[in-house]
């Protein structure tokens, strides 16, 4: 079975299987292969030498794509945070989480929704949300 058949039927089983980041590696890879096959002085059928390097092509072309991503991400970043207020430590928000739950009168991570509301209001833009529910998980459990 040549290459192009296998990621047809790749394809359909991503469609099926409803899989959304396979189905667009595969349908960039079907892409690459129809367009190497129709490049000038190209044969009807690409030599799975031709494949292996119409693949590795794609590979490094993500490789640079996501490179620059996070160089280009992580700049806008520092940006952005330049805005927002200081971000609270993992011991502030510890200590301060403690002070709150005795406030609201939470006694075991059933009261968990309670705190997380009023925690996720007072702290906003302090703290990460991930941070806030961890610490507060550690202190009811």
């Amino acid at each position: 079975m040549s290459l192009i058949n296998q990621i047809d039927q790749d394809i359909k089983q991503a469609m099926l299987g409803k899989q959304e980041a396979r189905l667009r590696g595969l349908r960039a890879i079907k892409s690459a292969l129809l367009l190497a096959r129709t490049e000038k002085g190209a044969s009807e059928d690409i030599t799975p030498e031709t494949e292996i390097k119409v693949l590795q092509r794609l590979i490094k072309q993500r490789k640079e794509s996501a490179d620059i991503y996070k160089t280009q991400n992580r700049e806008e970043m520092d940006v952005i945070e330049v805005y927002l207020p200081r971000q609270m430590e993992r011991g502030e928000v510890a200590a301060y989480l403690k002070e709150l739950i005795g406030r609201v009168g939470a006694t075991s991570v059933k009261d968990m929704g309670k705190v997380m509301g009023a925690a996720n209001k007072e702290l906003a833009g302090k703290a990460d949300g991930r941070t806030i529910s961890e610490v507060v998980r550690e202190l009811l459990g």
